[in-house]
């Protein structure tokens, strides 16, 4: 097999070549779309899941729905310790030139431009200072800052102003705003309580500018923790493993179009290998492409390729997530994974330690740094999971 033909992308992000799976979730943002372009009131999305199910490509492809409407659009990734007022003002920025050339009232823009430019420089510096960094921080605006209007230092205040000025932008040209968010559940508390607060804001005048994330499982405990209300203001869809069906469409429609196919034996074993994860998915289906001599592929291709792509997943997907953790954190996972089972169910905190022999409080450094690094996530009170799919069976294969 030719492998400069090989269809397959298993990529952080990278849209695979069949979207397969998520026709539920895309006619959803459609319906979202077409409501907001009709002035009808309509909530902001989330999109949850753990790693490799598919999030990032997801908010992609609502991304390229909101162009194709002539949407403006902007995207940011949220770190943590990172606030987001300057990478919202980047986004909402390139939202605005995108709208600019046609919208009737030049003045309009300048002055929008003028907000976000002030919104942009209230910040405070990185160590924590109050002090303004107007004259060492420019946005690429090219128009004189406007006082009085979202740049009180304040985040709440100054995000609900300029998202309300944003939308009036979006409603002269008849159109809305989309602000994309991924690694949503990274965003700093306080600023996680400004975002709600200004989508509720919002919510109330009708504002055609709504804010898509996408984050891990416990990003609706986030964002419920910071606002009360947060429960009503979003519409939470989970993404999780493909079906059979959307699996073996995900391998097959790419492969037809290279004249290629699969027998049904290797879509089986294609299918158990992978557990119905995307990123899986395209991860064996690569290496089995260039294994295998010719077209069928076969279950024996599937079963030569598996070593391979395995070992790719244990040093990309894997590895490179295990090597962050210090050894305190690494004793914690190891914990879980010898807990739980092959589906890597939530564990309990308590039983950790216990395995452990160490006190519950003894380990919160621990348990917090690999929240904190996105290797496991709080499912509820008093139990923790991987984010990664199969992430504990990796560890059971690892040498002690």
């Amino acid at each position: 097999m030719d492998p400069v033909r090989n269809p397959y992308a298993p990529g952080a992000g990278q849209r695979p070549p069949e979207l397969a799976g998520r026709d539920r979730e895309l006619q959803q943002f459609e319906v979202v779309l077409e409501r907001v372009a009709r002035g009808r009131p309509e909530r902001s999305m989330i999109i949850t899941g753990l790693r490799g199910v598919g999030k990032t490509v997801l908010l992609n492809a609502f991304r390229s729905m909101a162009i194709q409407r002539l949407w403006g659009t902007g995207k940011i990734e949220a770190r943590p310790d990172q606030s987001i007022r300057r990478p919202v003002a980047s986004a909402l920025h390139m939202a605005v030139r995108e709208l600019a050339p046609r919208h009737r009232a030049p003045d309009r823009i300048e002055r929008f431009l003028g907000v976000l430019k002030a919104f942009a420089q209230a910040g405070e510096e990185p160590s924590g200072r109050s002090r303004a960094r107007a004259h060492r921080w420019q946005p690429g605006i090219e128009v004189p800052a406007v006082r009085g209007r979202a740049d009180s230092g304040d985040l709440e205040i100054d995000l609900t102003e300029l998202f309300v000025d944003a939308a009036s932008v979006a409603t002269d040209v008849g159109v809305g705003i989309a602000l994309f968010v991924d690694e949503m559940q990274d965003v700093p508390a306080d600023d996680v309580s400004a975002l709600c607060a200004a989508c509720h804001e919002l919510s109330q005048i009708g504002g055609p500018l709504i804010v898509v994330g996408a984050g891990l499982p416990h990003l609706p405990a986030v964002l419920s923790a910071s606002k009360s209300y947060s429960e009503r203001l979003f519409r939470y869809t989970r993404i999780d493993r493909l079906d059979r069906e959307s699996a073996d469409i995900a391998l097959l429609a790419p492969a037809e179009r290279e004249n290629v196919t699969f027998t049904p034996e290797a879509l089986d074993a294609l299918y158990e290998a992978a557990d119905g994860y995307p990123y899986f998915v395209q991860a064996y289906a690569k290496v089995a492409w260039d294994v295998a001599p010719d077209s069928p592929i076969t279950a024996e291709d599937v079963r030569v390729a598996a070593p391979e792509a395995e070992s790719e997943l244990a040093v990309g997907f894997f590895g490179s997530r295990y090597e962050r953790a210090t050894p305190a954190e690494r004793d914690y996972m190891r914990a879980m994974a010898m807990l739980g089972d092959e589906g890597d169910s939530p564990v309990a905190t308590s039983a950790v330690a216990e395995e452990l022999g160490r006190k519950p409080s003894s380990l919160s450094p621990a348990r917090d740094g690999l929240i904190k690094k996105g290797l496991i996530y709080s499912a509820e009170r008093g139990l923790v999971a991987f984010t990664v799919p199969h992430f504990g069976k990796f560890l059971r294969s690892q040498p002690a």
